[in-house]
């Protein structure tokens, strides 16, 4: 579990496909100073478990249902810098708000500019993930603990979020540098998902 309140920003150092799997090469932040093999870190948004690591850099794998749900992102994680944050120890404060790493589906970006000193930001969502947002919620993009500030309806039950970056954000994470028509990991609250699915359930 994470909060979305990224640590660290990395870079990825190289990738390679083996049987249906990618393994990343990412470089490891200085204050990474506790790692073990399988620890969980949040990678832009995504829960990854560490397979290798040495004093510079940090193996991961990604497996079939990870590569299918990021395949129209991952591309990018060459270019821009990566998110990271380890994951939460019980007794820490959350200052965001509780992120699993578990992407529901990938975002279109439609509007990234600068607002004066923040970044404004509008990411399209197709259903059925679009039901889980709305006004003051929270969103993960890019493993980045937000929250919604307006919820545009479009055809067939698509959204449209929009978010602003304050200068901190900005400075922290790689969220600025996401261009129009780019892809970026969602993920829904898990509480307003365990709200609606709990709903279906009494109506079955």
């Amino acid at each position: 579990m994470f909060s979305g309140i990224i640590e660290a920003q990395s870079r990825l150092i190289k990738k390679w496909s083996s049987d249906q799997a990618l393994r990343l090469l990412v470089e490891r932040p200085v204050e990474f100073n506790d790692l073990k093999t399988g620890d969980s870190i949040c990678t832009n948004g995504v829960c990854l478990t560490i397979e290798l690591f040495t004093a510079t850099e940090i193996q991961f794998c990604l497996g079939a249902e990870t590569l299918h749900i990021l395949a129209n992102s991952l591309s990018r994680w060459e270019t821009q810098p990566i998110n990271l944050e380890r994951s939460l120890k019980f007794g820490d404060r959350v200052h965001g708000h509780l992120v699993t790493g578990h992407v529901d589906i990938l975002g279109k970006v439609i509007r990234s500019e600068a607002d004066g000193e923040c970044w404004q930001l509008q990411v399209e969502i197709q259903p059925p993930v679009s039901r889980f947002f709305w006004k003051k919620g929270s969103v993960g993009l890019n493993g980045v603990s937000l929250t919604v500030n307006d919820v545009q309806s479009l055809s067939q039950q698509a959204i449209i979020i929009s978010v602003c970056l304050i200068p901190e954000t900005i400075k922290k994470t790689n969220l600025s540098f996401l261009k129009v028509n780019d892809y970026v990991p969602i993920e829904a609250d898990y509480l307003a998902k365990a709200y609606f699915q709990s709903r279906e359930r009494d109506t079955l």
